[in-house]
């Protein structure tokens, strides 16, 4: 279908034109040809001077704002304090940490171990202070992460950005002398690589190869076998993949007595083909396109997206690797879903496959055994917390760290077993970072245009003598959380309060209650409602709940989204002009999205590193990769589709439709997506007399910020122009 919004504009309910982009209506949509072509050029002096110029003025907006500066610094102390949670990654005998805090902007990655951890006070042993790098190499370095080499854990590839780009440079370090390998190190240089370990001597790599190498989304396209001492352009070609492919990818699986070397096309963001290196050469592991696998031992996991081999979609099944490769096609359904429960993730431990599901947007953790596949439970994990499996070690033992928190319930970290009988080890606690007395969080269900329903969980100082408070939750309790379905409740807040909504609704992201201590200090804490809205598009119940929002159906994440606006006005718990949106990346394209379809819903708007330009998002950075989310502009009947909601192509004058005042935000260094398109959108704002403010940071990446100081930086005056805007 093409959609076409139909929201009356003016907004008196008096059935006037309606905006969609077939009417009269979008015949006053400003040109985008007028934006100047050299607004692209990423590190342009001509546009950087712009987004100098533009970054200035909004700065200058909160000069001698003491409450900022104020919020600032509070924010900076919750970012960089030592009591928050350092979550451990195992890797042998140690326990790994990345950490920042105020000496360390940039970050220390350290270890320590089991016992040091646990007493509270641990001694760390520091392997790279990024600071001290950064500082003797003359280079603004992010750090990216590191990939250790199992099962010896004597090496490691570390993989460090500029100014928090997604490219990064690769270089091996030594965990033992705990210096960069100096003899014939493996090294790359700059690009979108993907490596993995073989042996010490061997590692498997995909880079920016020169011509041919990298497909057109920008990431490598073939495989490398890569061994010491030889250079890099006489590595052995393992697999090419196709131009139009996403990204292809190699890693290889050390589990001791099952070796193998794997091989992934990635043909969209949600279609890929996987092969395994056998005595015969690479075996295509033989399944649907959207069906993704997991192997780990003996035994190879079907998740499918469509219904397959008697396993449902967004099910679970578990068949035997070599007999699947042997045409066997036997397999046992583990997981089914319902309407209301769908599968998140899966993590092994030794003797436990632990998965992760969702239930009305609410976690539960269920191990099952590994061979008989019987069912068990994790004790004492409390039900108002999201929780998540946040480390395992599947060749060691049965170790498991869990993480939780609600949206007023600061992080708990618990180390237990799968498998165990007693409630899980408190590790850590994270310390609460505002008041959350008399708060509490509720859930409601809004209509959508097609009757779907849409959750949403509302957060604050709400009415105590709302007809739908039940449960935990209200009077003088400090933080509690109520979980359940209110309903049944018609009314809202004591009157409207400034109301910030945040929803994504795309690439099956599920978003889950979580604790903000920004959210929290810079909005909660001053009075404000918080809204998290589960739209289509996201993965919170399922494949189905995604897949039927993409392409020719984009349209029905923007109807959810509106539906859940209207209906937070209908309870009264805000109005239209105090009602604020946030989103970024895809949620900054959905904040863009209503700010130009549906503008009289809502009194200001926050779209950060978004994307805007629709028509043209898949020649820009990597866009090219997400054509199997929003479609094809070239194509005549999914670029129509597009244009009906693109927020660069539907930009009105004020004098024709007035919006509301807006923030749009990007980072310099954003080579996911293209600066060009938040650039653009401001610009065509600018030049239609409608209220905007835009910031660009010049470090970030697609994050927005590369350090604790930037980040408090820009939650502080995001959350200070939102109150500024709403009065």
């Amino acid at each position: 279908m093409v959609f076409s919004f139909a929201d009356p504009s003016p907004d008196d309910g008096s059935g006037a034109d309606s905006d969609g982009g077939a009417g009269a209506f979008a015949a006053r949509f400003l040109p985008t040809d007028g934006v100047p072509e050299w607004l692209d050029d990423i590190e342009g002096e001509r546009a950087l001077e712009w987004a100098r110029a533009r970054t200035g003025e909004t700065e200058s907006l909160f000069d001698g704002d003491s409450s900022r500066d104020e919020l600032e610094r509070d924010i900076l102390a919750a970012l960089d304090t030592d009591a928050r949670i350092p979550y451990p990654i195992r890797r042998g005998e140690h326990l790994y940490n990345f950490w920042r805090d105020g000496e360390h902007p940039r970050g220390l990655w350290r270890r320590t171990s089991l016992e040091s951890f646990l007493s509270g006070e641990p001694e760390w042993e520091v392997l790279i202070d990024v600071d001290a790098l950064a500082s003797s190499e003359s280079e603004n370095w992010v750090w990216k992460g590191a990939q250790c080499r199992y099962p010896d854990y004597d090496r490691a590839l570390v993989h460090l950005s500029r100014g928090g780009a997604d490219a990064s440079v690769v270089r091996e370090f030594d965990l033992e002398t705990l210096e960069f390998v100096a003899e014939s190190p493996f090294e790359l240089p700059e690009a979108k690589s993907d490596v993995s370990w073989v042996g010490r001597d061997e590692i498997l790599v995909g880079t920016d190869m020169g011509p041919d190498s990298l497909t057109a989304s920008g990431y490598p396209k073939q495989v490398f076998s890569w061994r010491r001492g030889t250079a890099l352009d006489e590595a052995e070609l393992i697999f090419s993949g196709h131009d139009d492919d996403v990204a292809v990818g190699g890693w290889f699986d050390a589990t001791e007595g099952f070796e193998r070397l794997f091989v992934e096309r990635a043909i969209d963001f949600y279609r890929s083909r996987r092969f395994i290196r056998t005595d015969g050469g690479l075996q295509i592991i033989e399944v649907p396109d959207d069906c993704r696998v997991s192997v780990h031992r003996e035994y190879l996991l079907l998740m499918p997206r469509t219904d397959f081999n008697g396993v449902p979609a967004g099910g679970l099944a578990v068949a035997v690797v070599d007999e699947w490769l042997g045409g066997n096609r036997d397999c046992r359904t583990l997981f089914t879903p319902d309407a209301h429960t769908s599968l998140q993730s899966v993590a092994w431990t030794k003797n436990h496959l632990v998965l992760t599901l969702l239930h009305d947007v609410a976690t539960r953790l269920v191990p099952l055994s590994i061979g008989d596949w019987a069912e068990g439970t994790i004790p004492g994990l409390p039900e108002s917390a999201s929780v998540s499996v946040v480390g395992t070690s599947p060749t060691r033992d049965d170790e498991l760290w869990l993480a939780g928190s609600s949206t007023l319930e600061p992080a708990t970290l618990w180390l237990t077993r799968s498998g165990a009988d007693e409630p899980p080890r408190v590790a850590r606690r994270a310390p609460s970072f505002f008041d959350a007395t008399g708060m509490s969080t509720r859930l409601h269900w809004a209509t959508s245009a097609d009757g779907t329903k849409i959750p949403y969980r509302i957060t604050g100082l709400l009415d105590d003598g709302h007809p739908g408070r039940e449960g935990r939750g209200g009077g003088d309790s400090a933080g509690s959380d109520f979980e359940g379905d209110a309903d049944d409740a018609a009314g809202g807040a004591a009157g409207p309060r400034p109301t910030l909504v945040h929803a994504y609704g795309g690439f099956e992201v599920s978003l889950v209650p979580g604790y903000s201590a920004t959210r929290g200090m810079g909005w909660l804490a001053r009075g404000g409602l918080s809204v998290e809205a589960n739209l289509r598009g996201g993965g919170e119940f399922g494949p189905e709940w995604h897949s039927s929002a993409v392409k020719l159906n984009r349209g029905k994440v923007y109807e959810d989204h509106r539906a859940v606006l209207e209906d937070i006005v209908a309870r009264s718990y805000a109005t239209p002009d105090t009602l604020a949106i946030r989103g970024g990346s895809n949620g900054g394209l959905l904040s863009a999205v209503a700010l130009t379809s549906y503008p009289e819903r809502v009194g200001a708007v926050v779209s950060q590193v978004p994307l805007a330009d629709m028509l043209r998002y898949h020649r820009l950075s990597a866009g090219a990769s997400w054509m199997a989310e929003y479609g094809d502009p070239d194509d005549g009947t999914e670029g129509a589709a597009i244009r009906e909601w693109s927020p660069v192509q539907r930009i009105a004058r004020r004098d024709d439709r007035p919006y509301p005042p807006a923030l749009v935000t990007t980072s310099t260094r954003d080579d996911r997506v293209h600066p060009a398109h938040a650039r653009s959108l401001a610009w065509l704002l600018r030049e239609a007399g409608q209220p905007v403010d835009y910031h660009e940071n010049t470090e970030g990446g697609h994050a927005g910020a590369a350090d604790n100081a930037q980040v408090a930086h820009m939650e502080a005056l995001i959350h200070s122009w939102l109150w500024r805007t709403l009065g």
